[in-house]
């Protein structure tokens, strides 16, 4: 039912989804306030917005260039919008002051509040905390209305949905009722009245999908996620206030960010090329050194930010998987190309032996199960393959053995990579299965299997497939494609993981 959505999620990086979202909803409130619906006027709003974008970028670039620091070209659009549907637009001229003074705090903190390299807190919470300590409320939350909700509650759900942040949603949403509606009723509201003026009074779609899921300050794995969520949903409902601080969005935010941080990929590594590799006429090996040490679990995936020249609309960020295992000292990913490729691609492509990529935020739960006595079946297609990579690597160095069957779907024989790897997997207990789509071009020589895979094939490598967790990766559509199949073969949704990262 939503596989056009999904295809269109798919398609665009989540940083160009949230400045195009917020850009919607800014248009959308412009709109209402030259009609009259908003306590302001669109000439008031337009201005504001200006004042605080221009800000944004030119300070944000003074300070990368001051700290020698690659950044994300959408990053300090994003933080703008965000703060300009929260503060107050301007009234007169004298006011101008307080909002540049909130785009320099919240592009500042990036660059002050960090740990190595890497900021702490979403940079327009903490801007709008910092002003408030100071007795400067500009944050009305004026977004948080029920006529923005119709507008602000699709963007947010699609950035939901692209990010696969349902859960953390969901929990702080519940977390945040209960406080609600608990601190409501202790000072005689009726909770009727407290579930209306939540939707229609408070910016919980708004806190709730955009702010709160910023990739860079939330846990990396689900339970700490879901403990974050609560966090950050019983400060939001809470009411409070101790000296010059009080309970708001904002504060709950960061205290969440503070808990995320605790418990989180804290680094930011500078990876020099040491050398490609050509494995196939269309993927390439990317080999680097970090400039520091850092520990991951085989299966996990890195944000890459590569700086170019004219970044097209996907940006100059990545997710790639860690196609390398911890036990190896340099660092691989693996791309393929074409003709068509993205501007970043392209400069990842020419990089040149000492050139630096900046990697940042680490994540993934696409990694072996704890126990070794887990039976798994592994369905790979094209560079989907570099997780398995990771995994069979790490077991062979570690002298480990499980209980493994790998299907490798490829559409011609040159194009199978780390076939040597799989090879020597035999000794950590692997299983591997190779399959040709190109049925016309497959050698008289090939001794694998040739077609998709289907439910026959399954069951002829894998007796015992009702008993075995699966694991797929390689391109959207086929991992649905396989991911149906296993459940039209019984298998139950909670056996089945897929490797997910938010935009390619």
């Amino acid at each position: 039912m939503f596989k056009w959505l999904d295809d269109f999620l798919n398609s665009i990086t989540m940083y160009r989804l949230a400045v195009y979202g917020l850009l919607t909803i800014l248009a959308y409130a412009v709109i209402l306030a030259f009609w009259g619906a908003l306590f302001f006027t669109g000439p008031q709003l337009i201005l504001s917005s200006g004042v605080l974008y221009l800000t944004c970028v030119s300070s944000n670039y003074l300070l990368s260039r001051l700290f020698k620091a690659q950044t994300n070209v959408e990053s300090s659009t994003i933080t703008a919008l965000i703060l300009s549907l929260i503060l107050s637009p301007f009234t007169k001229p004298s006011e101008i002051f307080f909002l540049v003074l909130a785009g320099v705090l919240a592009m500042g903190s990036k660059y002050l509040l960090a740990s190595n390299g890497k900021h702490i807190f979403n940079p327009a919470a903490i801007s709008l905390l910092i002003l408030n300590l100071f007795g400067v409320g500009l944050s009305v939350w004026w977004v948080g209305s029920s006529i923005m909700l119709p507008v602000v509650s699709i963007v947010g759900l699609l950035i939901v949905r692209k990010l696969r942040r349902g859960h953390l949603f969901i929990t702080f949403v519940v977390f945040a009722i209960i406080m609600i509606l608990l601190t409501g009723i202790n000072h005689g509201f009726a909770p009727k009245d407290l579930s209306v003026q939540l939707l229609t009074s408070w910016p919980v779609f708004y806190f709730g999908t955009i702010m709160l899921t910023e990739p860079m300050t939330t846990p990396p794995t689900k339970i700490p996620r879901l403990v974050y969520g609560a966090i950050v949903g019983l400060f939001f409902g809470a009411s409070f206030r101790v000296g010059p601080i009080f309970s708001s969005p904002e504060f709950a935010l960061v205290v969440g960010n503070l808990f995320s941080f605790l418990v989180g990929f804290k680094r930011r590594i500078v990876f020099t090329l040491e050398s490609k590799v050509q494995l196939s006429p269309d993927t390439i090996e990317f080999v680097f050194i970090p400039n520091k040490e850092f520990s991951f679990l085989p299966g996990q995936y890195m944000e890459w930010t590569l700086q170019h020249k004219r970044p097209d609309s996907r940006g100059n960020r990545r997710y790639f998987t860690i196609a390398s295992s911890p036990t190896e000292e340099l660092v691989r990913i693996c791309s393929k190309f074409s003709d068509k490729s993205s501007s970043f691609k392209k400069a990842l492509k020419v990089l040149k032996v000492g050139d630096g990529i900046v990697g940042s935020q680490l994540d993934g739960e696409f990694v072996l199960p704890e126990d070794p006595d887990v039976k798994m079946v592994f369905i790979a297609g094209g560079v989907g393959i570099t997780p398995f990579r990771s995994m069979i690597r790490s077991l062979l160095d570690t002298g480990q053995q499980r209980w493994m069957i790998l299907f490798y779907v490829n559409k011609l024989e040159d194009d199978i990579v780390y076939k040597e790897v799989f090879d020597e997997g035999k000794a950590a207990g692997l299983k591997t299965v190779y399959t040709l789509t190109d049925i016309v071009k497959v050698s008289e020589k090939w001794r694998g299997k040739v077609g998709y895979i289907d439910e026959n094939m399954i069951k002829e490598e894998v007796p015992d497939y009702e008993d075995r967790v699966y694991y797929l990766s390689g391109p959207n559509m086929m991992v649905d494609l396989y991911k149906k199949l296993l459940m039209d073969m019984g298998i139950k949704q909670s056996e089945i993981k897929t490797d997910y990262f938010p935009g390619y």
